[in-house]
């Protein structure tokens, strides 16, 4: 669907655009898929995460398309309220409505209608469940420990190994010992309706909301990824 609504009128010099909202929706559309665009070819070059964990597109609500060539971007979308957008189209179903096929388009490359808060704590809560099954129901996280992808080597050498790695691709990466540290500390993610909720999975994990102090190692190779042994 995605690549109809990509190669459409305007990417057509012969064509011309009639439907203004369809011409706004297209530009919202090429927008987001530049942004994915840039922001995996620079997380490639910053991390060891694999294109496929970048495949959820996340745009700050305050996010404007800068101007300058040098950023990378068309020069008809400089200043482009492109976090706005995301905004409007999530909540009051901005070039959306009544419009399933457009949905559909954005959803295929990765927009979700949920929110970045929503898919953040997902995010923090599935590593979570991990983390405390592999600590015996504890969930008692060091604030430096980051979701862990396998060994270069695994991947290269033994497919079946990678596939029994127990952190999913998607959470390669994955600061979660900060996330959890901002939980204790700012309350993060605890605000709204579904802060009890929040806490009671928390709370079902086994996280410790006030840790002892101290410092713990992680060995983080093999069988035992993720686990920490006591200095």
């Amino acid at each position: 669907m995605h690549k109809n609504v990509h190669n459409s009128s305007i990417h057509n010099p012969n064509s011309f655009v009639f439907d203004v909202s369809e011409h706004n929706f297209l530009k919202f559309f090429r927008a987001l898929r530049m942004y994915s665009k840039i922001e995996s070819e620079n997380n490639s070059r910053t991390s060891s995460l694999s294109p496929r964990e970048h495949t959820t597109i996340r745009v700050p609500s305050k996010f404007v398309i800068p101007t300058g060539k040098e950023f990378g971007w068309p020069e008809d979308l400089w200043g482009y309220p492109l976090g706005a957008k995301c905004l409007a189209v999530r909540q009051k179903e901005l070039y959306i409505k009544n419009h399933p096929d457009r949905k559909k388009a954005l959803e295929e490359i990765g927009f979700r209608f949920s929110g970045n808060a929503t898919l953040g704590w997902l995010d923090v809560v599935h590593a979570a469940a991990i983390y405390s099954q592999m600590h015996n129901r504890t969930l008692n996280v060091p604030f430096d420990f980051v979701v862990p992808a396998p060994p270069s080597s695994i991947s290269a050498d033994n497919v079946q190994i990678e596939d029994s790695w127990p952190w999913p691709e998607r959470l390669w990466g994955l600061r979660l010992g900060q996330r959890l540290k901002d939980v204790r500390l700012k309350g993060a993610y605890l605000k709204g309706s579904d802060a009890h909720i929040r806490r009671a999975q928390l709370d079902a994990l086994g996280f410790v909301w006030s840790p002892r102090r101290g410092r713990r190692k992680r060995a983080l190779g093999g069988g035992n990824a993720g686990k920490e042994l006591s200095e």
